[in-house]
């Protein structure tokens, strides 16, 4: 896209405004509403008190989640401090051998998550002279409330490529497809599915990477990893912080996602059914994945109105631009001076808001991301977006396209990654993830 002139204060003239009278499109966002996203935060084992010169006591971090259950954690719980997200390719071409990949993976998931080494030896119990069953970083640490999710692409039940390998393709649920190109849509090669995703968050870091650097160690060569992404979140020391968080475009985000104590919310949005035609996905959900840039130097030298006008929301308070506070319903009919619609018609929030799009819902669970600057110099950071819910195409895809199509954010992001992935129910000890579809 050609460079265009910053706006300045003086002007009054929207960067929108320039595009439009120069003739260039906007690029495409998806159903990403950034209503999970979180201000960036840091977490830290120990904090030096400098006035007494004594180590202070670490912050708390949640207790331990337990992973077996009728539908996986990591789905309804609230998005911790980290996220440790890997997309992976199983190398093994029988039922048999991906039925043994999944138990080894639940086992160790399962220990994983009650702060328990991998292996039977673990770390440092081993033979000296072999290499330890668990790399041991997480030596000491708590579980920091890690949940550990798997899920399954459309790749694994077929694919132009290997073909019906696993004897899945009659199984798989009609709408778990890998999303088509949407409007404004710049994917990275190799960033797009995966035969399996596994999606690690914890208040700590350490804990996260820890657990999805084991979990490839169980895999081995039966499988390898296709991407990765990291992704941070308020820390858990600033658990007295109360206030929506802030995304890093400087708004307040998240207020209008799914409550997850609402059961008939859940049970109409996010869990798959038994009547919803694939039996095996019963208690589960699908998963819906978009790693989203944000173009930080241009929206930071765009006008404070140029920003609010694009999100429909005050950046002080994040109310609505028909006015109230940050919770009140945004009335899209009222008129602002000049007689324009207060909440511009194809702002994120007009468009994202249920009331404009038959009332789709979905759960949004995002995380920050900042990796290393590109080869030109840019900085990469942005969303890492991920979504829940009962049906892939009336809920995700629904959204993406309105979204893609006029939402005033496309100046302003680039949609980088893009998966999706069916994320079977829970397990019970003895059992495994998946299951239900491979049993």
């Amino acid at each position: 896209m050609p460079k265009t002139s910053k706006i300045t204060s003086a002007t009054n003239m929207s960067r929108r405004a320039l595009l439009g009278a120069a003739g260039l499109g906007a690029a495409g966002l998806g159903a990403a509403s950034l209503s999970a996203v979180s201000v960036v935060g840091a977490t830290s084992a120990l904090a030096a008190d400098h006035h007494h010169g004594r180590p202070m006591p670490p912050a708390p971090t949640r207790p331990e989640v337990a992973f077996y259950g009728r539908s996986q954690a990591g789905i309804a719980n609230p998005p911790p401090a980290h996220l440790q997200f890997a997309a992976i390719d199983t190398t093994v071409t029988s039922r048999p051998a991906l039925i043994g990949l999944m138990k080894d993976l639940t086992q160790g998931a399962a220990r994983l998550t009650s702060a328990l080494p991998v292996g039977k030896t673990g770390a440092v119990n081993g033979p000296a002279d072999v290499a330890p069953e668990d790399t041991g970083e997480a030596l000491d640490l708590p579980s920091a409330g890690l949940t550990i999710t798997f899920g399954f692409g459309p790749e694994l039940f077929t694919s132009q490529s290997k073909g019906d390998r696993f004897g899945l393709a009659n199984m798989q649920p009609a709408g778990l497809q890998q999303f088509p190109i949407f409007k404004g849509d710049e994917l990275v090669a190799g960033r797009i599915g995966g035969d399996i995703c596994i999606q690690a968050c914890a208040d700590d870091a350490q804990v996260a990477m820890h657990a999805v650097r084991n979990l490839m160690r169980i895999a081995g060569t039966r499988a390898k990893v296709r991407w990765t992404q990291a992704g941070f979140n308020r820390a858990a020391s600033l658990s007295n912080v109360t206030t929506t968080p802030r995304n890093l475009f400087g708004f307040r985000d998240g207020t209008n996602n799914l409550n997850t104590n609402d059961r008939a919310a859940m049970d109409e949005f996010v869990w798959a059914k038994f009547s919803d035609g694939a039996a095996w996905m019963d208690g589960g959900s699908y998963l819906a994945v978009r790693q989203i840039r944000m173009l930080i130097v241009d929206w930071d030298d765009s006008v404070l109105e140029e920003q609010e006008d694009v999100l429909g929301r005050t950046k002080s308070g994040g109310a609505p631009l028909s006015g109230g506070t940050e919770f009140t319903t945004p009335d899209f009919s009222k008129l602002a001076a000049g007689g324009k619609p207060a909440i511009a018609p194809d702002s994120h929030l007009a468009l994202a808001h249920p009331q404009n799009n038959g009332g789709v819902r979905i759960l949004r669970r995002a995380f920050n991301y900042a990796n290393s600057d590109d080869a030109s110099g840019a900085a990469d950071v942005g969303l890492f977006f991920m979504s829940y819910q009962r049906d892939l195409s009336r809920q995700f895809v629904a959204l993406q396209r309105q979204l893609s199509e006029s939402d005033l954010l496309n100046e302003y992001i680039r949609h980088t990654a893009s998966a999706a992935f069916a994320v079977p129910p829970g397990t019970s000890p003895g059992g495994y993830i998946g299951e239900t579809l491979l049993a």
